[in-house]
């Protein structure tokens, strides 16, 4: 029995171009002709077509389909397993998306709602980088100091926001006052700057103990756009993440052997 490319098309869910542009990829070539030059397909060719439809489904390109049929020694189940690992890998990449999507949303959630002249007036050219947040907030899922963060963030007033980036700005002043003048970044003044800047996270943020202080200023070294929320680019100098870098690890082990956070906290 020969079926019309209308009746092949209508039941095999395809478009009649495609099924041109299938006889000309040479992938599928009706068995036969009407008297009137008309395409007429056999069953054959409706096996070869779901044959077809069956790779094409799964991602396989028309010349990956094309060799396979090419190569009648082909192994089409080693063609298969290697498709499904790509899918299975697709599969997972698709799902860190969703939980990028998720976590987006949770970001742009956090904070209070300013006019752009207020959100300039409070940060000045401190810019809220979504892509950067949404990865920390990824890379930081299960940490009780991240929610931490979060859920205070998110509390925080339109004053509350406009005190700490006060703080901010005058603890940036004295750190690039000090790097400008060569104080070195294991010194007394670059440590206490260290200090003062672990101290704000806890105050405004989440607890930071020393070592998660280390985590952090490694991110200014590993990341620009970390860094970019702790001094803006047209106040950077070249070097100065890793001299932040520096002083954080330094103060970190003068803490190591010195005083708690409760201490420090009170003075």
């Amino acid at each position: 029995m020969s079926y019309s490319v209308g009746q092949v098309s209508a039941f095999a869910g395809v478009t009649v171009r495609t099924l041109h542009h299938y006889d000309k990829a040479g992938l599928l070539s009706p068995s036969d002709r009407s008297h009137a030059g008309y395409r007429l397909y056999s069953e054959a060719d409706l096996v070869r077509l779901q044959q077809i439809l069956f790779y094409r489904e799964l991602g396989f390109s028309l010349d990956e389909i094309a060799a396979i049929f090419k190569d009648p020694q082909a192994n089409p189940l080693e063609r298969l397993r290697a498709r499904q690992r790509q899918l299975s890998e697709e599969i997972a990449r698709l799902q860190r998306l969703v939980k990028v999507a998720e976590r987006a949303i949770e970001v742009q959630k956090t904070g209070v709602s300013l006019t752009p002249q207020e959100r300039f007036e409070v940060f000045g050219e401190i810019t809220f980088d979504l892509s950067y947040a949404t990865e920390a907030e990824l890379k930081w899922a299960h940490s009780e100091g991240q929610r931490e963060a979060m859920a205070r963030a998110t509390a925080h007033t339109k004053e509350d926001w406009r005190q700490l980036m006060g703080e901010a700005a005058a603890w940036r002043a004295e750190l690039l006052a000090a790097f400008d003048e060569g104080e070195p970044s294991d010194g007394e003044r670059a440590m206490d700057l260290a200090e003062e800047h672990r101290l704000h996270i806890s105050r405004w943020f989440a607890s930071c103990p020393p070592d998660m202080h280390r985590r952090i200023a490694d991110d200014f070294v590993a990341d620009p756009r970390a860094f970019a929320l702790v001094v803006p680019p047209s106040q950077q100098r070249p070097g100065l993440a890793a001299y932040t870098c520096k002083a954080v690890h330094a103060n970190a082990d003068r803490h190591a052997g010195g005083r708690t956070d409760s201490e420090e906290a009170d003075r």
